[in-house]
């Protein structure tokens, strides 16, 4: 089968394209609206080994160019399936060798190398699919959601369910005035990774047990390229705490804890369903431990303040949505006002409540629902995430999760955390991304970069 880019535009067609992007610096898409749906798309995989593995398979149906992971056993078991693929240890090095030969990049490393492989993916030109969460910190998170509007290219964030038939449905009757205009949201998930009592890890299975930074260096296994691991985090040994993955998750210099790993998927619902974009404060608390300066904790429960949003028909009321995790639930699920589903979401209206999970909802309270028939199907129905993001490739389209709208989902995630770290409810300003009234927070929000890897 062709690729996308031998059965594409011309060469001429394609350099008078990019006349206004290079004017700022950056490449056009690598594909424009009208593409062959039957051609395939060139793929770089940066990271091909767990969730880049997970991706890999979801689009082995494109042609595979370059295979890209800091642990090389991941190179190898994928490079047997893929033996022509050129084989990196380092993101930069794919980008320096094959940019000129590839359509589009999947992005699976950790999310503290995330922004750093998507920019540079973007300013060359290159269709984005990048795991979540879309970035470590805000600062990130606009620069990458503000270049991918600038360049076009078609993006999409790792949260699978958002494609789902459910998620979709909830959206529409949300949407549809069913339960009322909604002033409330509940989201919670039962994971408990972090820190915590030693108790509460067994407990909670949490897949590694540990409370500061380990003092003793280890020697990292020869098929780890741990500088390039560390990438933008600041320097450090290697130790089998932080590696393999998920374990770096819960270390502020590799990830954000559950609040950006799940929040990217669960918070997602009512993020669409109450077209949120920017809150006006946000405030954390009752966490399962205090504040450290190196390690997200297991619990905690983060509020967020929205203001009116849309017009007319369209138009939403102020609303309070609350994000619990781990150990922390909402008052309702605890009185046993609703079901207690272990991980779920609970829309708050005037004339009742809309509880989900991935799989399913249900109106509450049910007596008031009896007979209910759903709206009409609003919202374009997908086959699978990865799917649509490649049949957007090909015909110039932007996928549901892209980067406009996961970027604004990111932030909002991030800022629970930087609420949690400050110590304070944030007052915040979108437009100067600043939190007024706690300046000791722009470090959180902007991190500083290890030299050799600034955004």
């Amino acid at each position: 089968m062709p690729s996308a880019r031998a059965t594409g535009i011309s060469r001429r067609q394609f350099n008078a394209g990019i006349l206004s992007a290079a004017a700022a610096g950056l490449a056009a898409p690598a594909i424009l609206r009208g593409q062959n749906l039957n051609s395939k798309l060139d793929i770089a995989m940066v990271a091909c080994g767990g969730r880049g593995g997970a991706n890999l398979q979801a689009v082995e149906g494109e042609n595979i160019i370059a295979l890209c992971d800091v642990n090389g056993r991941n190179v190898e078991q994928a490079g047997g399936k893929f033996p022509k693929a050129q084989r990196f240890n380092d993101f930069r090095k794919l980008f320096d060798k094959v940019t000129d030969s590839i359509d589009a990049v999947v992005v699976s490393t950790c999310e503290h190398t995330h922004a750093m492989a998507v920019m540079m993916a973007l300013r060359a030109g290159k269709h984005v699919y990048c795991e979540k969460p879309l970035t470590h910190d805000v600062y990130e998170a606009r620069q990458v959601r503000e270049l991918a509007a600038k360049t076009k290219c078609v993006t999409q964030m790792g949260i699978q369910i958002h494609g789902s038939e459910n998620y979709r449905r909830v959206v529409e009757i949300i949407r549809s005035g069913a339960i009322g205009p909604v002033r409330e949201a509940h989201v919670w998930v039962s994971r408990a990774w972090g820190l915590q009592p030693k108790e509460s890890a067994e407990k909670y299975k949490d897949i590694v047990y540990v409370t500061d930074r380990p003092k003793e260096a280890q020697t990292p296994p020869d098929y780890l390229n741990w500088d390039a691991w560390l990438g933008p985090a600041p320097e450090r040994p290697f130790n089998e705490v932080y590696f393999p993955g998920p374990k770096w998750y819960r270390w502020w210099d590799f990830g954000n804890g559950t609040m950006s790993d799940l929040g990217s998927h669960w918070n997602d619902l009512a993020f669409w369903a109450l077209n949120l974009k920017t809150p006006l404060t946000v405030e954390a608390m009752n966490a399962s431990a205090p504040v450290h300066p190196e390690i997200a904790p297991a619990s905690m429960t983060a509020v967020y303040e929205y203001g009116p949003r849309g017009e007319g028909a369209q138009a939403m009321p102020a609303v309070k949505v609350y994000w619990h995790q781990g150990e922390n639930k909402p008052d309702i699920w605890k009185q046993g006002g609703i079901p207690k589903w272990g991980d779920g979401h609970l829309f708050i209206g005037d004339k009742g409540m809309l509880l989900s999970n991935y799989e399913k909802y249900t109106l509450l309270p049910e007596k008031d629902f009896k007979g209910y028939k759903p709206p009409p199907r609003t919202i374009p129905r997908v086959s699978e995430h990865h799917a649509e993001w490649i049949e957007c490739c090909k015909t110039g389209r932007q996928a549901s999760a892209n980067f406009e709208y996961s970027g604004w989902l990111t932030e909002a995630n991030h800022l629970g955390n930087v609420a949690f770290r400050v110590g304070k409810k944030l007052e915040w300003d979108a437009e100067k991304m600043k939190a007024t009234n706690a300046p000791e927070a722009d470090v959180l929000i902007r991190r500083p970069y290890r030299k050799g890897w600034e955004l």
